[in-house]
């Protein structure tokens, strides 16, 4: 079974409306890879991340803001031949996306994306307290390339 790209924008956008949560990779002062898991969000090609407003993530990502982002859903084992360890593998979808980190730091912008961001978890609107914007991290990130495979389906 071969993989395939995704070329299809609308195929790339349903891969990542799937996934509850992204990996966020980057690099830091030491040319060390760092990557964590994040909620998101993602609006017209800008992806939405939050939060703490301080800490090892954000310190990176003002030196560096280069992310390589991975989501990645459908996993499902699968083999050709029970006993042949090497006909099993997983299928998946999965799409990488590059771009640079926009620190948001205007309340107003922070709470339309905000809500933005949450969409992808609930169609409810929430409110946001000043202090809680301020505290907040907001990050933009403007995707500039996708790359997109699947596998087994």
């Amino acid at each position: 079974m071969k993989s395939r790209n995704l070329e299809n924008q609308r195929d790339i956008l349903d891969v990542i409306s799937k996934c509850d949560v992204c990996y966020v990779s980057m690099v830091d002062q030491d040319n060390t890879p760092y990557v964590i898991p994040m909620n998101f969000g993602f609006i017209d090609n800008i992806l939405l991340l939050h939060g703490a407003s301080h800490g090892k993530k954000i310190n990176i990502l003002k030196n560096n803001p280069n992310v390589c982002v991975v989501f990645s859903t459908d996993h499902q084992l699968r083999w050709q031949h029970e006993e042949v360890a090497c006909s099993w593998s997983m299928k998946y979808r999965s799409v990488l996306a590059h771009g640079k980190v926009v620190f948001v730091e205007d309340l107003d912008e922070k709470q339309n994306l905000l809500q933005q961001f949450m969409k992808h978890y609930s169609p409810k609107e929430f409110n946001y307290s000043k202090p809680s914007l301020q505290e907040v991290q907001l990050l933009k990130v403007p995707i500039d390339k996708f790359e997109g495979k699947v596998y087994g389906y």
